[in-house]
């Protein structure tokens, strides 16, 4: 049994090198296409933008990010903010409503029924050229929405165009875990971006033509991940999806380990079933790189990290029994005793070590350059040991669970309950 799971290991293995290679080299060939914009950006002509925030039990975020909003650096005139409040029950409404001035910021309360259909009351009711969600959670950069626009402006194929999203205020191991992984995605977004791979818009201030929905229908559900779907079905049409690295989202992340539970499971779940939604565009070469590489890379890594997982708990497992058959042989005393002295000659030179290695450093590379075009700085800190160390401890029990959710088709639970009012 032991060496087909080491068949399987460097198989795993060799993936997952050769997607972190192929990352590094579309970064050497593309780097100097990587746009770096001045702080004080101006555009030749500004269009119409709508801006929509879905909120649901908010009040203590909302206010933050509506100002935000008011800060972007952007004509007034030019720009519409819908506050939809999708059946709160806490004191969201009272607060969004005192931003309503009837003249660019709308407020809207609704029965609960899900942010699609909080995205899709926004859409209703605009005529603006561009349209986009903000997270009732996040911050947005004042140059962010300009910066994006530029990426319209500047090829007219493009249809949307993702944000770089950044860890608002880390207080916490976990958190500055989840920034690192954050700094690693905005690296591998663009260069997602670069070859045309995009399979998720995020929410946070991910910016749409209009036309986009006009002529491919409103957002979906897709379980409870219509930022993944949105996507893969623009990437079905050959609509262009871009990403903007210098135009930042700064949101707030979980602060405990079962709260980025729940939300990677959400995500994780939302993937597989968008993946099985869309299975038909699997290794299409009509429907490029989304098909070829990001979607089977997806796949392969949730497939790849619970074998990991389920390998080192039957290598844990198999160490306990030995040691137990050892103790029953020699006595507890002689068994464990131990005596080591450090000999070069046991170091393993297998090729799975190196192989290993090989992959940290690629993924230590990848997070130092996301860093560099997040904060124009690319420098090693602790909290890259702590990506590591977390994350491969958690993430298998919630890609384990998303699979078991996915079978027996069990949704992330959100309470919803939907009534629309204004």
């Amino acid at each position: 049994m032991e060496p087909v799971f080491t068949v399987i290991f460097y198989v795993f293995s060799f993936i997952s090198v050769y997607v972190q290679v192929f990352f590094l080299m579309t970064y050497f060939e593309k780097k100097r296409h990587i746009i770096k914009h001045p702080d004080n950006l101006v555009l030749l002509d500004y269009p119409t933008v709508t801006i929509a925030v879905p909120c649901y039990n908010e009040e203590a975020t909302i206010d933050k990010t509506v100002k935000s909003l008011l800060s972007l650096d952007y004509p007034k005139d030019k720009i519409k903010i819908f506050l939809i409040d999708d059946g709160s029950r806490d004191n969201t409404w009272n607060i969004i409503k005192a931003f309503d001035n009837g003249s660019n910021i709308f407020a809207y309360k609704k029965e609960n029924g899900g942010k699609h259909t909080a995205l899709n009351l926004a859409l209703e009711n605009t005529t603006s050229e561009f349209f986009g969600c903000l997270d009732s959670d996040s911050l947005v950069h004042p140059q962010a929405l300009i910066r994006i626009i530029s990426y319209f402006q500047n090829d007219l194929t493009t249809m949307a165009v993702a944000p770089s999203i950044v860890v608002y205020n880390p207080k916490n191991i976990l958190q500055y875990a989840q920034n690192v992984e954050y700094d690693m995605s905005i690296y591998t977004k663009k260069m997602l971006g670069f070859m045309g791979g995009i399979h998720v818009t995020p929410g946070p201030f991910s910016i749409f033509r209009k036309r986009v929905f006009d002529e491919l229908g409103p957002y979906h559900k897709a379980h409870n991940t219509e930022d993944q779907e949105i996507a893969l079905r623009m990437q079905e049409h050959g609509y262009k999806i871009d990403h903007c690295p210098d135009a930042y989202v700064y949101t707030n992340t979980p602060d405990s380990v079962a709260k980025l539970y729940r939300q990677r499971l959400r995500w994780i779940y939302g993937f597989i079933k968008n993946l099985i939604d869309y299975r038909r565009l699997l290794f299409k070469k009509e429907y490029g790189t989304v098909a070829l590489f990001t979607l089977p890379s997806g796949l392969v890594s949730i497939i790849g990290v619970i074998f990991l997982f389920t390998n080192i708990i039957a290598n844990v497992i198999s160490f306990f029994y030995h040691k137990i058959v050892q103790i029953q042989t020699i006595g507890f005393n002689n068994a464990l005793s131990f005596h080591y002295k450090f000999d070069w000659f046991f170091v393993s030179t297998k090729a799975v070590l190196f192989l290993s290695i090989i992959l940290y450093i690629l993924v230590i590379v990848s997070v130092m350059i996301g860093r560099k075009m997040a904060e124009g700085k690319s420098s090693f800190s602790f909290s890259i040991i702590y990506f590591i160390i977390i994350y491969s401890v958690i993430a298998p029990f919630w890609m384990i669970r998303a699979i078991y959710n996915a079978i027996i088709s069990k949704e992330s639970s959100w309470t919803f309950e939907r009534r629309v009012t204004k």
